[in-house]
């Protein structure tokens, strides 16, 4: 489910993030001689590159870890090539889409709590992208949410209306 580019977002900067980054996830597959295929797009303001394959826990790891450490390298080498800061988002073997629906259950789980009981509720600490997936539920389920708390141990506490 893939959000169409923001109005105003430098669409062909991101699909040239995409390639940079394509190009060295290439590299780290050949290197680690890893079978996968990389598809690009852009979602919302920011480039995604997603790979697609056999077997890839190894670059997932336990929670993702793995993958986040790919996503900085990767962010990384953008910088490096283009001079402009990344946002870009990688994806492996659909991990971060099952993350996000999963996420997104346990933040309308946490909107529900929140709505019996009229009091605020603290989940348990989340990466980066766990916390933004929550807060969008949240939003979506029209109640504030916020993050708290310093990494790795930060976490998303959702408010009462």
């Amino acid at each position: 489910m893939a959000e169409a580019p923001e109005a105003g977002t430098d669409v062909e900067a991101l699909e040239n993030e995409g390639d940079i980054a394509a190009d060295y996830i290439e590299g780290l597959l050949d290197i680690a001689d890893f079978d996968g295929d990389i598809d690009m797009d852009v979602e919302g303001d920011r480039a995604l590159v997603s790979v697609v394959g056999a077997t890839l826990d190894e670059l997932i790891g336990d929670n993702g870890e793995v993958l986040e450490s790919l996503q900085e390298l990767t962010r990384l080498a953008v910088h490096r090539a283009s001079g402009e800061r990344s946002r870009l988002m990688l994806d492996i073997g659909g991990y971060r889409e099952g993350r996000r629906k999963v996420l997104h259950q346990v933040g309308t789980e946490a909107v529900n709590k929140v709505k019996e009981n009229g009091e605020s509720y603290s989940l348990e600490p989340m990466t980066p992208f766990e916390r933004k997936v929550v807060h969008d539920a949240v939003a979506d389920a029209g109640l504030t949410s916020e993050s708290e708390g310093e990494e790795p141990n930060r976490y998303v506490v959702v408010n009462p209306a």
